[in-house]
């Protein structure tokens, strides 16, 4: 049998434990669900119960150590660490409350941090794809007072050049085309409305340029949508959290996935969060985490079988 891949349910509260059944059962997908044994078998029934990551047929639940940490968190670390040994073949998450994780004391702000720290990897870059327009940011989790001061030459470059490589590595797309947008209205309108596009943005794309890098903007945001949707660029660069992601869910809800760019491994998202008002309903509508299994399954096939339209 070939590598499993792990589904990490994400807060056991929450819908994450019925999506991800249904997926799996509904993909056919073998794959090893990796938290609490109760809340996932509360949705799926009985499964058979292992101890360590292992090649299963079907689907198989091994709940992590007890290690005094929510078990969405260490379900995490399980599921990292044996895709870091080559025991999985990527991890799909589910969704995390994250108020409530700060409250039990989790000191990051999402999935993205904590598996750069996991990982090794200093600056993991959130994206989305999947559905008609692909989006990565340059900031994430910030509030929005702070993101000019968050914004640096070094930051938007290496934003540039982890997308650059990601989209040709994993997606096979020969010369991605990047679209930056600006941080102001109207991309600064020439620093009428602002300095950070002549400051930091625009320099940090003349240096992904001068690496060969296909880069256009800064632009405007509200233009740079459409331009991606007429197939004028690959992917929207966006500078902070809702500049990327409103549009991208109006448009693309339960289609996009969100991946993780940068790290050594694969690891991809559902787009949604707890949704605790339907929590154990059986209501809850898993298409947004059919959605990341088939896309981390795409991006492990051997590169000789992907192709470079939208994913």
């Amino acid at each position: 049998m070939s590598l499993p891949l792990l589904i990490t349910p994400g807060d056991p509260a929450g819908i994450g434990p019925e999506v991800a059944v249904k997926a799996a059962r509904r993909m056919g997908v073998d794959a090893v669900l990796v938290g609490d044994g109760g809340a996932i078998e509360a949705v799926a029934g009985p499964l058979p119960r292992i101890t360590e990551v292992e090649a299963v047929a079907g689907l198989a639940v091994l709940e992590p150590p007890d290690t005094g940490e929510p078990v969405e968190v260490s379900a995490l670390r399980v599921a990292t660490r044996a895709c870091l040994e080559g025991r999985g073949r990527a991890m799909v998450t589910g969704p995390i409350h994250k108020a409530r994780l700060a409250a039990a004391g989790f000191p990051h702000p999402g999935h993205t941090d904590f598996l750069g720290e996991l990982c090794g990897v200093d600056c993991p870059v959130m994206a989305f794809v999947g559905g008609s327009l692909r989006v990565a940011l340059v900031t994430v989790h910030v509030p929005l007072a702070r993101v000019s001061a968050c914004l640096t030459r070094e930051r938007v470059r290496h934003t540039l050049l982890v997308v650059h490589d990601e989209l040709r590595r994993r997606l096979g797309i020969d010369t991605p085309r990047l679209l930056v947008c600006g941080l102001n209205p109207h991309a600064g309108d020439g620093g009428l409305l602002g300095t950070e596009e002549a400051e930091i943005i625009a320099p940090a794309c003349q240096e992904a340029r001068s690496l060969g890098i296909e880069v256009q903007g800064p632009i405007s945001a509200e233009a740079a949508f459409r331009w991606v949707l007429d197939d004028r660029a690959d992917i929207v660069i966006a500078m902070y959290h809702d500049q990327g992601l409103a549009p991208l869910k109006l448009v693309d809800f339960g289609r996009s996935v969100n991946w993780t760019m940068g790290l050594p491994i694969v690891r991809t998202s559902v787009d949604h969060g707890t949704a605790d008002d339907i929590a154990g309903q059986g209501i809850a509508d898993s298409s947004s985490m059919e959605a990341a299994i088939r896309l981390a399954r795409r991006l492990t096939e051997p590169h000789s079988t992907r192709q470079s339209p939208k994913a």
